[in-house]
């Protein structure tokens, strides 16, 4: 069973290019073997074998490897600081912001960045990059339709100014898709962006091995640029963060010296 399972990493690794031993052992087995038998496979070469045949497994195979949990505005009281604090505190410096939502998911993250600075910042020149490995998520972000329950954080007067109802489900307006470039990305492969001013990277670290998440910080800190920030979720506090050429300025909020 182990051998099978990492001939099955080895495979996946050849034809996606997406490195599983940089995540989480016990965590992605797990999710996989749950995902294999359901789909009535009892053993990782047969589901390999089927997820070369069918792109629809392949898919769905992508789409397990991410978590697509998010909504508008997650944990408020940071997003508060965000435009309280952080972001007053880069306009300070240059009226023209670069903002890279990393490992965006379905949109909701950049969506929120995009109506934060529309509603407090709109004179600010302000260029959203969204990026995720998944491209059904980034396929769903760029459609921005969401249930209710993704908006749960949102003021009623916000979903009214920036969503149209139909049918139970919200269509974020055409005005703020135009703000946000959405591009594939790999956090464990591929090359950052630079000379941001603002990345934020939330509750995705948390299922990565430390020696992956050692890589990316780095690769985050060579992104930004000189004071740009890092933005972090709660489970993601980074402990020695000099050793990035960071420092804390506030809980989850990291600045590059």
């Amino acid at each position: 069973m182990a051998e099978e399972y990492i001939d099955f990493v080895f495979r996946i690794k050849q034809k996606l290019g997406i490195d599983l031993t940089l995540y989480k052992e016990a965590q992605m087995k797990r999710r996989l073997t749950s995902l294999r038998n359901k789909r009535g496979y009892h053993d990782f070469p047969s589901y390999y074998q089927a997820l070369n045949k069918e792109d629809v497994l392949l898919k769905e195979f992508v789409d397990r490897l991410t978590i697509n949990v998010s909504e508008f505005y997650r944990n408020p009281k940071r997003w508060d600081v965000l435009k309280d604090t952080i972001v007053p505190l880069l306009l300070k410096q240059n009226n023209r912001l670069t903002i890279w939502s990393a490992a965006c998911s379905t949109g909701e993250e950049p969506y929120s960045v995009a109506i934060m600075v529309k509603e407090h910042f709109p004179q600010a020149d302000v260029q959203i990059i969204a990026t995720d490995i998944d491209e059904n998520a980034l396929s769903k972000a760029k459609q921005g339709v969401y249930h209710l329950q993704a908006l749960k954080e949102l003021p009623d007067k916000i979903i009214k100014k920036y969503f149209t109802e139909k049918h139970g489900l919200y269509y974020i307006h055409p005005d703020l898709k135009h703000r946000i470039t959405y591009k594939k990305h790999n956090l464990l492969a591929d090359v950052y962006p630079g000379h941001m001013d603002l990345i934020i990277c939330r509750n995705v670290l948390i299922y990565f091995t430390e020696e992956a998440k050692d890589s990316i910080y780095q690769n985050f800190s060579k992104a930004l640029k000189q004071n740009g920030i890092l933005f972090v979720g709660s489970t993601e506090q980074i402990f020695s963060p000099g050793k990035y050429n960071l420092s804390l300025v506030d809980t989850f909020f990291y600045q590059k010296q």
